[in-house]
């Protein structure tokens, strides 16, 4: 397998920790974001969006962060991302989407250019913007965590799909210094998915392109 990435896209890390916890090689290319990469005739081949990550399987190509982690899934089946029980996958799925589809849109690299270089918003605005929608986001997360969850991760005792979204957005969040100590639950999970090895190896710092 093939990781075609960017070491501080969110969406990129997700796909990084999932490999990781299915303990599956993989090599990665980066594609830098900032440099426009993403929007070369070669990578365009790959995926049509101009957007990572991209997985190369064999002759697959996939796209879409969650698309891949569940195609991860299905086809390495150990250790497990969903619940067995329907609700419990609903709820996983919730959290997951809540995230991948809510928050992480509205302040994505492109959403934050256009911002700055089409609207000229200011510095302040444009971190304001970023700050506002996190914390609307993460108070969301923080009160579904509340409900549902039987372990120490979002679900069980082990991480799955909702972790696997969960730690990149705390990452970038704290990037941005946004505050964080409203959101207890969302930082206990945060911080066991960090104790182990397949998260903190997929850490933006941890990549080869960090700069």
């Amino acid at each position: 397998m093939k990781l075609h990435g960017y070491f501080r896209s969110s969406a990129a890390f997700r796909v990084r920790i999932a490999l990781n916890l299915k303990g599956l090689p993989c090599d990665h290319a980066s594609i830098h974001l900032r440099k426009g990469e993403q929007a070369s005739p070669a990578f365009l081949k790959l995926n049509p969006q101009g957007l990572v990550p991209a997985l190369e399987d064999g002759s697959h190509v996939l796209t879409q962060s969650l698309a891949i982690v569940e195609y991860l899934d299905e086809t390495h089946p150990r250790p497990p991302f969903l619940p067995q029980a329907p609700a419990g996958r609903a709820r996983v799925r919730a959290i997951a989407q809540a995230i991948a589809c809510d928050i992480h849109p509205l302040n994505n690299l492109r959403v934050l250019l256009y911002l700055k270089n089409v609207l000229k918003v200011t510095t302040e605005q444009h971190d304001a913007w970023y700050r506002h929608w996190i914390a609307e986001g993460l108070k969301g997360v923080e009160n579904m965590l509340a409900v549902g969850g039987t372990g120490r991760f979002c679900q069980a005792d082990a991480p799955g799909l909702a972790d696997i979204c969960l730690v990149p957005q705390v990452f970038n969040a704290k990037r941005f210094d946004c505050p964080l100590n409203g959101y207890p639950r969302i930082m206990r999970v945060f911080e066991e998915c960090m104790k182990l090895p397949a998260f903190d190896r997929a850490q933006p710092d941890k990549q080869p392109d960090r700069e």
